[in-house]
């Protein structure tokens, strides 16, 4: 004899009620992820910013600290800062640093970064080496170059008319002509390992497919590197030029240490004027602008590199 055991029917809320619960749990687990760093952004990021906005439409000084007055006063500051001959000279003089930096580490990076895709004795051990100048602190490698770079003790000098290449000591850092592509040049030495880095990696994910397809149809190597090598590194070199744009338009450290700024304000950039006029000037809501103004730049590129980012993953899907 076969005893069967009644069914139990479930109503179709009961059954979604028990299907949900796990979805519910999953979703408040990943809140718990999530709101943890979206309050420290708020914190460290979003108030800082907002705080900033507001004060380039306040009179902030010193004063302000023990008072706690600051007066709005509109667009006086914005017009005070573009109004400034310094400012606005600094623009240009952060332009050629940004440009003339990252097409040369760019360039030597990739050089690098394919040299070094080849594999070969010791190709480790140097790659470690070059990584040094980008494992020291910016500070010190400035200070390390205003000595390599002084015009009277300088080595640079001194290798220089020891081999007759100049007949008279180069001012590279004495010189309004000379000071501020001095910095670039810095500037691009220590950069140059970031970039060999990434886009070394980036060319070690290319399929070893495409070459040996390219060298079966007759490709030379500048037309393999021009028709493979480029083409499937583009997202790499997007977040190389991006990041590196982003880290260099607001370099502040380098050039106070090997120029302060000098001379005759030839090395002033946006980052050295706002540090200026916020702690030298004590002009807080003028130092505000300043530091608006990176801070806009930064984020246009940034929205940048994300839709340059999203297309690429659409072509890919």
């Amino acid at each position: 004899m076969t005893i069967t055991a009644p069914s139990v029917p479930v109503s179709p809320a009961g059954a979604a009620s028990v299907a949900g619960a796990p979805g519910r749990r999953a979703k408040l687990l990943r809140w718990c992820f999530v709101v943890p760093a979206l309050l420290y952004m708020l914190a460290f990021f979003g108030y800082p910013l907002v705080r900033n906005v507001v004060m380039s439409f306040q009179h902030y000084t010193p004063r302000t600290f023990f008072t706690g007055a600051a007066p709005f006063n509109g667009l006086d500051n914005w017009r005070g800062v573009f109004d400034n001959p310094l400012f606005t000279g600094s623009l240009w003089h952060t332009v050629v640093f940004t440009l003339g930096s990252l097409l040369g580490q760019f360039v030597l990076g990739l050089a690098l970064a394919v040299f070094f895709s080849r594999r070969f004795k010791l190709s480790g051990f140097v790659r470690a080496v070059l990584l040094l100048p980008w494992l020291v602190p910016m500070v010190v490698s400035a200070v390390v170059w205003r000595k390599l770079l002084d015009q009277d003790t300088g080595v640079l000098n001194t290798l220089l008319m020891n081999l007759h290449f100049v007949d008279s000591p180069v001012p590279w850092l004495s010189s309004p002509n000379v000071a501020l592509l001095s910095a670039v040049l810095v500037n691009i030495w220590v950069g140059i390992p970031f970039n060999m880095v990434i886009l070394y990696g980036g060319l070690q994910e290319i399929p070893r497919d495409l070459y040996e397809a390219a060298a079966l149809d007759g490709a030379g190597a500048w037309r393999t590197f021009r028709d493979v090598t480029l083409p499937m590194l583009r997202p790499v070199v997007t977040v190389v030029l991006v990041l590196g744009f982003m880290s260099t338009v607001k370099i502040l450290d380098l050039i106070l240490a090997l120029t302060g700024g000098g001379p005759a304000d030839s090395t002033q950039t946006v980052g050295t004027v706002t540090y200026q006029l916020s702690f030298q000037q004590l002009d807080f809501g003028q130092g505000a602008v300043a530091g608006n103004i990176l801070i806009l730049v930064s984020a246009v590129f940034a929205v940048l590199y994300l839709r340059v980012n999203r297309s690429d993953f659409g072509q890919g899907k």
